[in-house]
């Protein structure tokens, strides 16, 4: 029986060791959402795929969907978002969004808008000033609130959620905004 194999954009979000040498990821896919996939004989220091798979990578991956789950066939990294950052508060800033993600992302569900706005901002932190790192990751919050559907549109700030260019000069949240935030965060019990 031959499986259909599906190649996507994901990034790496968390790992858990199996057996003597096999690990499982969790990946934000651009196409199917957040999923666990296990790589055979990963851990190995043969292993062509181990430096490809570490926390934090941008990744072109080719998955197969088989009886018991996904898993991984080749994989290409495209960025470690977290070894590019430049400055301890950039690599917070990375650190922060992907536990956004884990902590709101459940289920085989694709979200292209969060997807499109995640590897943005992991881009962005990596070349961008330390002080406004803490600014972009709330307006980064804002938006993929938002886009969950945990935060409704408000005249306050409804351009920070519309704007295609939001990530070139973050500006700081509007009092309306963080109070959304944090009502959302509140509200989600997660």
């Amino acid at each position: 029986m031959a499986y259909k194999t599906y190649t996507t954009k994901a990034l790496i979000c968390g790992s858990k060791d199996s057996y003597t040498s096999d690990r499982s990821y969790r990946m934000f896919t651009e196409d199917a959402g957040m999923l666990w996939a296990s790589a055979r004989s990963v851990r190995e220091e043969r292993s062509k795929q181990r430096c490809a798979l570490q926390e934090f990578s941008l990744i072109r991956v080719s998955l197969v969907r088989g009886r018991t789950g996904w898993r991984i066939g080749s994989v290409s990294t495209e960025i470690n978002a977290y070894n590019k950052a430049q400055s301890r508060a950039a690599r917070g800033g990375v650190t922060s969004v992907v536990r956004l993600l884990r902590q709101y992302l459940h289920g085989e569900e694709a979200h292209p808008g969060v997807f499109l706005d995640t590897t943005t901002v992991l881009e962005r932190l990596s070349s961008i000033d330390e002080d406004e790192v803490t600014t972009l990751v709330e307006l980064y919050t804002l938006r993929i609130l938002h886009k969950l559907g945990y935060i409704a549109p408000h005249k306050n700030y409804d351009e920070l959620l519309d704007d295609t260019d939001w990530y070139h000069s973050p500006l700081p949240l509007p009092p309306a905004a963080h109070q959304a935030v944090e009502q959302a965060l509140r509200a989600s019990h997660l």
